[in-house]
């Protein structure tokens, strides 16, 4: 890209000298035969070009970082790559709240501590939709890191999702053992596709798409916004409400195309920031110039911070040093893009169930996870119109009241500020929103809060609309709700594996020939390295084709023997 940049410059110069040279007519030397030539403009001009182009090579043979800083780092930067991978894999596979935590006993052989009932979900009946077309050849059968198991094929049909529709692919969900899928019909992911990924285009994608043509969602711009209450949330198709935030919106780009990340360079820890502690003690400014990792993520619920040093990078352990200046009245500061933003006591300590809402990271995960401790706080735009994500963070209005119904609305929206985020620079660097005078359409829909452990939302799928309520989730790309795989067309079923029939995962899978850790305490439990292998290993054969969107409230509760943290294995 540099390199195109640099010779477009040459060529552009050279044009304009073109442009500007006189004509002259050669002088030939009447005893060596030779011409010489007579236009100096011409012979400084391009020695001027010549000193542009080495000047050009100079500069960025001189600021190498700044320069790197328009690739993305999750991608070029060869150990914050591995950082990111570890952090997304915690966010699909380990970190989403759980209603039903695997079961605790050591000598249980039990997987999860309820059984999963299908029979509470509404099912997808295929032979009920004259616009369903199966993808019977296109099977996934996933098993996750937490023992959760689903089982099914892929489909399209038509999405209804707030005031929009499209024609899009999802995933028809036969088999679960999961009990967090009790009494809901499936899962809406909202995230980034993955390269090389042969999921079906997620759905806001395919709604958006140009070349879609069975779709009112066309001229919809491709991003998002969200943000919740302790009772209720909403999501934003569009862009956002301007009603919604109480200040500016500020953009900063991801550092990742298949993540929502953010680079943390500071996160501390205090009554006051005169006072707070850092808990992300970088040894270099180097290393801080990215910063951790972070993942704004709406199926997790908590703050997870580094519980070790993320391979040498920190001078102290996070986790530890939140645990021993833990107290009651303390906020939380976090740094993104240089500027920081408040998460205040009454967000991260849930008083009703007198429990923390912060929590170590997993063996192997080095960065954070911000989740509804965020959210409760403050909107956040997720904008996916460019090749390379662009977030923005804005303080919630907290006198919005949130739609009952879905409302379509056009609003003369903010945008953000492209010339300005596509900037070469070493340092993330949030600018505020500039203003636009173009009406943009918002789709705002409500969604369900249910106690501040997942967020439901409902949509609809067929010809005639089937309604289905399905878990939200801004960290994954799937979509996908229920179907009875004995009321599945004989078509089908002659296309499917016959153990999909065989087999019920609901009954199978409830039985584990492993023993899962009992939860953790304040005290971090240092995990064999061949476990620890075994989970990477795990880890990176996950595919998030149904991520499942838990929300983790399973902070510890202060006492007098200090702070306890539950963590299923």
């Amino acid at each position: 890209m540099r390199s195109c940049a640099i010779l477009l410059l040459v060529a552009c110069l050279g044009l304009v000298v073109a442009a500007n040279a006189v004509p002259a007519k050669a002088h030939v030397d009447v005893d060596t035969g030779k011409e010489a030539r007579q236009d100096a403009s011409d012979i400084f001009a391009e020695q001027d070009t010549r000193d542009d182009v080495v000047s050009l090579q100079n500069f960025e043979a001189s600021h190498s970082d700044e320069m790197a800083r328009d690739a993305l780092p999750c991608k070029d930067d060869p150990a914050f790559k591995l950082q990111c991978a570890s952090v997304s894999r915690a966010a699909s596979a380990h970190m989403k709240a759980r209603k039903f935590k695997v079961a605790d006993e050591k000598s249980s052989a039990k997987l999860f501590d309820e059984a999963y009932r299908p029979n509470d979900s509404r099912h997808f009946k295929v032979d009920k939709s004259t616009t369903f077309v199966p993808e019977s050849s296109q099977t996934f059968d996933l098993n996750y890191a937490d023992g959760s198991h689903l089982r099914g094929f892929s489909g399209v049909d038509q999405v209804f999702m707030g005031s929009y529709k499209a024609t899009s692919p999802f995933g028809v969900i036969t088999d679960c053992n999961s009990p967090d899928f009790n009494g809901v019909d499936g899962i809406l992911g909202f995230g980034l596709p993955k390269d090389g990924s042969d999921l079906p285009t997620p759905v806001l994608f395919a709604m958006t798409d140009d070349e879609n043509k069975d779709t009112n969602a066309a001229n919809l711009q491709r991003k998002f916004s969200f943000f919740s209450t302790d009772t209720a949330a909403e999501v934003q198709l569009g862009g956002y409400d301007p009603s919604t935030v109480a200040d500016t919106m500020w953009y900063t780009p991801a550092l990742s195309d298949e993540d929502f990340i953010v680079g943390a360079s500071s996160l501390t820890f205090g009554h006051s920031p005169s006072d707070a502690v850092e808990l992300l003690q970088f040894k270099s400014t180097s290393q801080k110039q990215y910063g951790a990792p972070s993942i704004m993520d709406s199926g997790t619920s908590c703050l997870v911070i580094p519980n070790d040093n993320m391979n040498g990078q920190l001078a102290n352990v996070p986790w530890d040093d939140f645990a021993a200046k833990w107290e009651k009245g303390k906020n939380f500061w976090l740094t993104v893009g240089q500027k920081t933003w408040k998460i205040p006591f009454e967000s991260w300590y849930l008083a009703e169930s007198d429990q923390t809402c912060v929590q170590p990271s997993p063996a192997g995960m080095s960065g954070l996870l911000v989740g509804d401790v965020f959210f409760r706080q403050y909107v956040v735009e997720f904008d996916m119109t460019a090749t390379r994500p662009v977030i923005g963070i804005a303080p919630l209005n907290k006198n919005y009241q949130l739609v009952q119904q879905p409302s379509l609305a056009e609003f003369e929206l903010d945008r953000a500020p492209r010339s300005k985020l596509t900037l070469l620079r070493g340092d993330e660097i949030m600018y505020p929103a500039e203003h636009s005078e173009v009406l943009t359409q918002v789709d705002r829909i409500p969604i369900v809060n249910q106690k501040g452990t997942q967020y439901f939302m409902d949509v609809g799928i067929g010809t005639p609309k089937q309604q289905f309520t399905v878990i939200f989730d801004t960290g994954s790309t799937v979509f996908g709700v229920f179907a009875n795989k004995g009321d599945l067309p004989g078509a089908i079923k002659n296309q499917l594996p016959s153990y999909y029939f065989s087999e019920n995962l609901h009954s199978l899978a409830q039985v584990s020939a492993t023993t899962t850790a009992a939860p953790w305490t304040l005290s971090r439990v240092a995990a064999s390295p061949a476990l620890t292998a075994c989970i990477v290993v795990g880890n990176l054969a996950v595919v998030a084709l149904a991520a499942v969107a838990l929300r983790r409230r399973r902070g510890g509760a202060p006492g007098k023997g200090g702070l306890s943290v539950s963590q299923a294995a």
